[in-house]
């Protein structure tokens, strides 16, 4: 008949490197039956299991900002136009995967030539095994910006590059590593083109909060305004009355006498401003009624 017998195992405590399958190795983790039969074959099955290894990016070390900036001249010898500099920067070095990097950048061109500023993500696989190492690098995702002319400027004020589905990085494996960078390059025609790279950590768990950038001014805010703190009370007074700020003689000066009432008739006739200044000095209510 129909036998059925449930398994379960503890994954060992300590960490697991991340499912993986790239160009020239992978790493895969399985679950396995085995049916031992007298006098038979044994039978078995197996299936793949996916494992995550977290990475949290709310780490003191993935919430750094990264600065890089470099410069080349344009042309050789005696032939050269003027440099091009470049320099860009990342809030932090953590993200996960659908989340857009908003990228600061400036770029000045002294050339003589029109280039074209370019970023892009990219992916590097490296594989070791009986001491030789193998790489491949492949990107993944990137973003054009504007022509500048020459003896222009051009200024990213956060543009965005959004990551796409990616494996998470794998960091701490000795046989395969999944490293990425966030390149930020300009295309020079007739010369090499000028790049810097920043190192990015493609996550699991997402930052939660602000990012570092709002973060220290969020911190900026809270200690410039600690003085209020100091300054207000617990509990607040009331507001003064009406009579004591204003005498009955100043009062009585500002408010005419009313008028003998009259039927609805007339008062449909006359202006409604003539009655305003009857409510013009009224008290205002007391704090403890509001």
């Amino acid at each position: 008949g129909r036998h059925e017998f449930p398994f379960s195992f503890q994954l060992p405590q300590e960490p697991l490197v991340t499912s993986f399958t790239g160009k020239y190795g992978s790493i895969q983790y399985y679950v396995k039956a085995i049916l031992e039969r007298p006098a038979a074959p044994d039978q078995s099955v197996q299936t793949e299991l996916q494992v995550i290894s977290h990475i949290d990016v709310s780490s003191p070390a993935l919430l750094t900002p990264v600065l890089r900036s470099q410069e080349k001249m344009v042309g050789c010898w005696f032939f050269t136009s003027g440099p091009v500099s470049l320099s860009a920067k990342i809030e932090r070095k953590g993200y996960c995967n659908g989340e857009a990097i908003p990228i600061y950048a400036e770029i000045e061109n002294c050339s003589s030539r029109l280039i074209v500023p370019k970023a892009a993500i990219f992916q590097t696989q490296t594989y070791l095994a009986s001491g030789k190492t193998k790489t491949f690098r492949q990107m993944v995702a990137n973003v054009r910006g504007n022509h500048i002319a020459s003896g222009s400027t051009d200024t990213w004020n956060g543009k965005t590059l959004k990551i796409p589905p990616v494996s998470p990085s794998i960091l701490d494996c000795c046989i395969i590593r999944v490293e990425y960078s966030l390149a930020v390059y300009i295309h020079i025609p007739g010369a090499k083109k000028l790049m810097i790279e920043m190192p990015l950590v493609i996550g699991t768990i997402p930052c939660i909060g602000f990012s570092s950038r709002n973060s220290s001014i969020t911190s900026q805010f809270s200690m410039d305004m600690s003085w209020l703190a100091l300054t207000m009370p617990e509990h607040p007074e009331a507001p003064p009355n009406y009579a004591d700020v204003v005498s009955e003689e100043e009062f009585s000066r500002h408010v005419p006498a009313y008028p003998p009432p009259i039927d609805c008739e007339e008062q449909l006739c006359c202006p409604v401003f003539a009655y305003i200044q009857e409510f013009r000095f009224q008290p205002p209510p007391l704090y403890s009624e509001v």
